[in-house]
C-alpha cells in the first residue's frame, strides 16, 4: 500500500507539474534573534533563519501542492542544523464528475483529536446536502522528514466522516478516528538475576486514539445558534469531551453568550500516563457583548472551572474598536490567581504600504497559596511595509521582563514575495 501511494502521487504529480496553467506560491525568508542562557553567568545569541516555500501548480481541476522549509542558526551551530522541513506535497483533484474530490501525498488534517499533517489518501464524497470523507496513511516522521514510516501497520492513522444539512437549520456530523502511534525504541540499563548492571533494549507497543464523534449545530433565523460536540473514547470505553456553545444576538446591540465543557485529559492507549489517577473537568462560562458606538464593542465574561476537589474562578473584560483593542483578565482559585491587563493597536496608512503595530501587557501572578507575587511585562512593537503587492517586509521587536527572562530583547524580521503566472 505505501509503495503504491508513492508511486502514484509521484507520476500524477510530475504529469501535473509538466503542464500547468497556473504557477502561484509564496516565498519568505526570515530570521529570528534570542538570547539563552546556559548557566546564570554565561549564554549565547542565537539568529534562526527560516526560508519557506509554498508551490502550486493548477490545471483545471487538478493542483500539485507543497509547502516546505529550511531552517538553521547562523550564530551558533546547532547539533540538528540544518534542518528541512516538507509540511506537504500532495496531489489534489477537485469536483470531479461533481462527485469526487481527493488529495494523495503528504497533507494537512483538521481533526479536533488528531490533527496535523499525514502521508496517505484523502476521499470527499458529496452529493447534495451529503458528505462523506474517508482518509487513510502514515504518521509523519519526527520533524517533518521527507520519508516514510518504517512500520506502517502500527504507525498509521485511519478514519472518516459523515457530514448533511438535509435538515433545515441544522448540520449534522459523525466521525471516526484511529491514530496508532509507534513507540521509539531505546537502550536502558536494567539488573539481571544477579543484580548486575545489563544494557536492554526496550520495545514498548504502539500507543493509539480511538474515537467517535458527533457534532450537531442549530441555527435559528440567524439570531439563536447552539453547536453541540461529543467524543467519545473507544479505548477507555468512556466520554472524553462534551461541549456546548449557544449565541443569542436578537436584542438590538447585545450578543449573549454560554458555553460549557465536560473534559477528560486526553491520554494515548497503552501510554504510561494511563495509570494515573486523572480527574475531569467541568467549565462554564456566561458572556456579553455591547456596541456602545458604531464599531466599538464592550465585551464582559465570568467562567468557572470545577476540578475534582477545587475550583477556578476568571473574570475577562474588553474593548474592541477599529484601531485596537484592549482586555484586563482576572483568574482565582486553584488555578492560581492573576491580573492581566494588554493592549493592541494596529493602523493601515498609504493605503496598505504602511501598518505598525503594538502591543504591550502587564501581568501579575500568584502560582500557589503563600508564595510571592511575580510580575511579567511584554511589548511588541513593529511594522509590516508593502511597497508593492506581491512584497512585503516585517519587521518586529520583543521585549520581556520577569523573574526567569530579565530585560530579554528578541527581534523578528521576514520578507515576503507572492507570484502568480498563467501559462
Amino acid at each position: 500500500m505505501k509503495k503504491i501511494i508513492l508511486l502514484i502521487s509521484f507520476f500524477l504529480s510530475a504529469a501535473i507539474s509538466t503542464f500547468p496553467q497556473n504557477l502561484n506560491g509564496r516565498i519568505s525568508s526570515s530570521f529570528y534573534t534570542f538570547e539563552r542562557f546556559d548557566s546564570a553567568s554565561t549564554s549565547a545569541t542565537h539568529v534562526r533563519t527560516f526560508q519557506m516555500l509554498n508551490l502550486n501548480f493548477n490545471k483545471d481541476n487538478f493542483s500539485v501542492r507543497t509547502y516546505l522549509n529550511f531552517e538553521q542558526d547562523i550564530a551558533s551551530s546547532q547539533v540538528s542544523d540544518p534542518r528541512a522541513r516538507l509540511y506537504n506535497l500532495y496531489v489534489e483533484g477537485r469536483n470531479i464528475w461533481d462527485v469526487l474530490t481527493f488529495k494523495l501525498g503528504r497533507q494537512p488534517l483538521f481533526n479536533s483529536v488528531a490533527g496535523g499533517i499525514f502521508d496517505g489518501i484523502n476521499v470527499d464524497l458529496k452529493k447534495g446536502a451529503y458528505k462523506l470523507t474517508g482518509y487513510y496513511g502514515a504518521n509523519v516522521p519526527a520533524y517533518q522528514k521527507f520519508e516514510i514510516t518504517k512500520d506502517w501497520s502500527d504507525d498509521y492513522i485511519i478514519g472518516g466522516k459523515f457530514i448533511t444539512n438535509a435538515i433545515e437549520d441544522i448540520d449534522i456530523s459523525l466521525s471516526y478516528i484511529k491514530k496508532n502511534f509507534k513507540a521509539q525504541e531505546y537502550w536502558a540499563s536494567r539488573l539481571d538475576e544477579n543484580f548486575n548492571p545489563i544494557q536492554v533494549l526496550i520495545r514498548n507497543n504502539s500507543n493509539q486514539y480511538e474515537f467517535a464523534n458527533a457534532q450537531v449545530s442549530y441555527n435559528f433565523k440567524d439570531y439563536f445558534t447552539i453547536d453541540t460536540r461529543y467524543d467519545y473514547d473507544l479505548n477507555y470505553k468512556k466520554t472524553s469531551k462534551f461541549e456546548v456553545t449557544g449565541t443569542y444576538t436578537q436584542l438590538k446591540d447585545f450578543r449573549l453568550s454560554a458555553y460549557y465543557n465536560y473534559r477528560q485529559p486526553l491520554i494515548r492507549y497503552n501510554s504510561i500516563f494511563s495509570v494515573f489517577d486523572f480527574g475531569n473537568t467541568e467549565e462554564y462560562e456566561l458572556g456579553a457583548d455591547y456596541m456602545i458606538a458604531s464599531n466599538i464593542w464592550t465585551s464582559l465574561k465570568f467562567g468557572n472551572v470545577k476540578y475534582r476537589d477545587d475550583n477556578s474562578q476568571r473574570i475577562t473584560a474588553g474593548l474592541n474598536t477599529n484601531y485596537g483593542t484592549i482586555s484586563y483578565r482576572k483568574t482565582l482559585g486553584y488555578e492560581g490567581e492573576m491580573d492581566a491587563i494588554s493592549l493592541y493597536t494596529a493602523r493601515t496608512f498609504f493605503d496598505g504600504i504602511f501598518t505598525p503595530t503594538v502591543g504591550l501587557s502587564y501581568t501579575s501572578y500568584i502560582l500557589a497559596k503563600g508564595e510571592a507575587r511575580h510580575y511579567l511585562t511584554t511589548l511588541l512593537a513593529g511594522f509590516n511595509y508593502r511597497p508593492i503587492r506581491i512584497l512585503s517586509f516585517d519587521l518586529q521587536g520583543q521585549y520581556m521582563d520577569n523573574k526567569i527572562y530579565e530585560n530579554n530583547y528578541r527581534v523578528f524580521f521576514k520578507i515576503n514575495y507572492w507570484f502568480n503566472t498563467n501559462f
